[in-house]
């Protein structure tokens, strides 16, 4: 079982690789779009390496639960709603969301995911 320490290594080295970036630049609170530069393409390049390092799987929706994204009930405006909110927190137990519900615009939400969160992900995948 790997120690946080691990995971934690092992995400940053996968996060060095795919973004470019200098490893004095991942910490655990960095955001994988502001801090480290990171697009769309980039989080499926990251996932994908994450579960072979780890040799674990990530569904599709763990990290950005696209399927809220689109329904009515929890998004109206471009926003998401106070339903949506509490929805997104239940899948994403292990992101901090308050910034994020300030202004809880749809478009931001690939923001929110910091390498803490993806150091969570990969934990609770392996002591799975």
């Amino acid at each position: 079982m790997a120690t946080k320490e691990e995971i934690f290594e092992g995400v940053r080295e996968v996060l060095v690789d795919a973004l470019a970036v200098e490893e004095d630049e991942v910490n655990p609170e960095s955001t994988l779009v502001d801090d480290l530069g990171a697009e769309s393409i980039d989080l499926l390049d990251i996932v994908f390496n994450l579960e072979k390092k780890f040799e674990i799987k990530i569904d599709r929706g763990e990290m950005i639960p696209e399927d809220l994204l689109t329904n009515a009930e929890y998004v109206q405006e471009g926003r998401l709603t106070e339903k949506g909110l509490a929805e997104l927190k239940e899948r994403l137990p292990f992101a901090n969301l308050e910034a994020f519900s300030k202004n809880p615009m749809v478009q931001n939400i690939s923001k929110i995911l910091t390498v803490n969160d993806m150091c969570h992900i990969v934990e609770s995948k392996l002591n799975a």
